[in-house]
């Protein structure tokens, strides 16, 4: 296989954070139509989000957010899976879809340099937008020290 774990996880990461959207859009760009079997239709559900104090103490529940899961069977036998935030069925599906392509020798390296670095440039400067949108509003404080106290 061309990758190894962290790759995938890579692609997965600019595939679930796309917007979905455009993520078809670029599917029917590419003229991505595979012929697949669905294992798993996609299905919404609840999932709990836990958090660390500090980011190094005890767990504690945060919350419950929405995730739609999806898994799907190329013709030649190659398992694609996504979860996805919120309730985009198609959305989920596409993203099966793509993560199964991507583990194939004939899809990896166009599906690498036309689909997931786009998107995960785009991400990148939503990412960025963000930060300098809060940037603006940052408030710097600080505290003199005015000679001894003692």
């Amino acid at each position: 296989m061309p990758f190894d774990t962290a790759t995938r996880q890579r692609w997965i990461a600019a595939l679930t954070h796309s917007d979905p959207a455009q993520l078809n859009a670029r599917m029917q760009a590419l003229k991505l139509t595979p012929e697949y079997e669905t294992l798993r239709a996609p299905e919404s559900g609840l999932v709990q989000i836990q958090a660390r104090m500090g980011a190094t103490g005890a767990r504690f529940f945060a919350g419950d957010a929405t995730l739609t899961r999806a898994a799907i069977r190329l013709q030649d036998g190659t398992l694609g899976y996504s979860w996805v935030l919120g309730r985009d069925k198609a959305h989920a599906e596409r993203c099966a879809v793509i993560d199964a392509l991507l583990q194939t020798h004939d899809h990896f390296q166009t599906l690498m340099e036309t689909l997931i670095a786009p998107l995960e440039a785009e991400r990148a400067a939503r990412i960025a937008a963000r930060h300098a949108e809060v940037n603006t509003s940052r408030v710097d404080f600080f505290t003199l020290v005015r000679g001894d106290n003692a």
